[in-house]
């Protein structure tokens, strides 16, 4: 977890604010609602006596995923609720790996980027940029006929913002060539080295089942130049950060 009480919000004041004393319940209200879409769902393993069935409970999971996830051949027929689908898709995820990897990069990023940008902003920073994200996959891949669903798109965009806003601040890392050890870096080295990461994957990937790294890109990008775009003559973070919790990829 992030500690902003060494952060030095705006240079103006002349103070530092603790990001703790207003919370973050826009990060932690997308967390809750994520996890609850999840166990209600058919792809939580919970309730699965209900449909009878293994075969039944596949079904009834490519439905799930049909109804709610970005389908890029629908898309772009361009029907009202195809066009819904990059907004519901944020909130579907398709596995309990999926889920917590995902939620475990917006539990450390999304706290300060939700307490600099402000709640309302940094709520319609997170749907705009992940629907962003989620319809260029869609775009380059407009004949696929695959299913879209997660939030990684949304939370790279949160990665990309926070590189801008808090390029100095420290996240401790584990990476598996290092034999898992703990180590801190300033959070560019780590993100930067991150987007390399998706970048590379996205230019092996193609549009079958598995990680859509072209979002991650997509939802990265979006939220660099945004936060680029509206904080370039604003105030920057003048004490680096430290972080107690975190991980190098999502």
């Amino acid at each position: 977890m992030i500690d902003g009480r060494q952060i030095d919000w705006r240079a103006t004041a002349g103070k530092v604010r603790d990001s703790a004393a207003g919370g973050a319940p826009v990060t932690y209200g997308l967390i809750a609602l994520c996890c609850a879409v999840f166990l209600i769902s058919p792809l939580s393993g919970f309730g699965g006596a209900a449909y009878g069935s293994q075969d039944a409970l596949l079904a009834a999971q490519a439905g799930y995923f049909e109804r709610w996830g970005v389908i890029p051949t629908e898309l772009w027929e361009g029907s009202a609720r195809a066009l819904l689908t990059p907004f519901t898709a944020l909130f579907v995820h398709g596995s309990w790996l999926h889920l917590l990897g995902n939620l475990l990069f917006l539990y450390v990023f999304g706290a300060m980027a939700e307490e600099r940008m402000g709640r309302v902003q940094f709520a319609l920073f997170y749907v705009g940029c992940g629907y962003l994200a989620l319809v260029c996959y869609a775009a380059v891949h407009a004949d696929s006929g695959q299913t879209l669903v997660g939030a990684s798109g949304a939370i790279s965009a949160v990665l990309g913002g926070f590189l801008y806003l808090f390029p100095k601040a420290r996240v401790t890392s584990l990476f598996p060539f290092l034999f898992f050890l703990p180590l801190r870096f300033p959070a560019w080295i780590v993100l930067v080295f991150w987007f390399g990461l998706q970048w590379a994957a996205a230019q092996a990937a193609d549009a079958g089942p598995g990680v859509a790294y072209l979002a991650h890109v997509a939802g990265f990008a979006a939220g660099f130049l945004y936060a680029w775009g509206r904080y370039r003559g604003g105030a920057k973070v003048k004490v680096p950060a430290t972080a107690t919790e975190g991980d190098s990829q999502p």
